[in-house]
């Protein structure tokens, strides 16, 4: 029997509204089931555990700028490090609006600890190759001079994915902007780009 799409949503869609007010670990899925108008027993055709549906939503939020991300990856017209500033925009916006979102007032620093490293995996294995291939298409058109398109990749994607969280090692702004401003520069030193023309990656 085929799931239905429109149930899953509503599952989701009420573990978003629950979010609002309390923390994941204050929601069970009983909570979950009430406030979707649905059964204990559908939820668990759709998700094994709780924890499950904390991971979809979180997919579900990123939906948006990965689905930019892969249509960036064919479109060779473009530099490829405006592709990457292109997708890391998207993200950043998706970010913003998940910390608005999904949080919770009462979360705590385990809640905190479970919803990044959920975000950060789920961003980092689906990012991860659309930029190594970004990267690969630059060497080949001589955009870009590094002999390692995957490790580059996820050391950027590891970077950012922590400062746009946020929550790991809490910054001030000047201190991400900072940071970003430092791996940028090794971006231009490391791909043999001028001084400040990888800039606009952090606009």
């Amino acid at each position: 029997m085929a799931k239905d799409q429109n149930k899953y949503d509503l599952i989701l869609d009420a573990l978003q509204r629950l979010l609002l007010e309390r923390s994941v670990q204050t929601i069970s899925v009983s909570d979950i089931a009430q406030a979707a108008g649905i059964g204990k027993g559908s939820i668990y055709y759709y998700f094994p555990s709780k924890d499950a549906i904390v991971e979809a939503l979180v997919q579900r939020s990123y939906e948006a700028p990965l689905k930019t991300a892969q249509s960036l990856s064919a479109r060779t017209d473009i530099p490829p490090f405006t592709r990457m500033a292109m997708i890391f925009k998207a993200c950043r916006s998706s970010s913003t609006e998940y910390s608005k979102s999904e949080a919770g007032a009462g979360a705590g620093a385990q809640e905190k600890a479970f919803l990044h490293q959920t975000y950060m995996n789920h961003l980092i294995t689906e990012l991860k190759p659309v930029l190594s291939e970004i990267i690969r298409q630059g060497i080949q058109a001589g955009e870009i001079r590094f002999d390692r398109p995957d490790e580059l990749s996820e050391m950027v994607l590891i970077i950012l994915t922590v400062k746009m969280d946020n929550t790991i090692v809490p910054s001030t702004k000047e201190e991400i902007e900072g940071t970003i401003a430092a791996l940028v520069s090794l971006l231009e030193k490391g791909t043999e780009n001028p001084p400040g023309s990888l800039d606009f990656l952090i606009q």
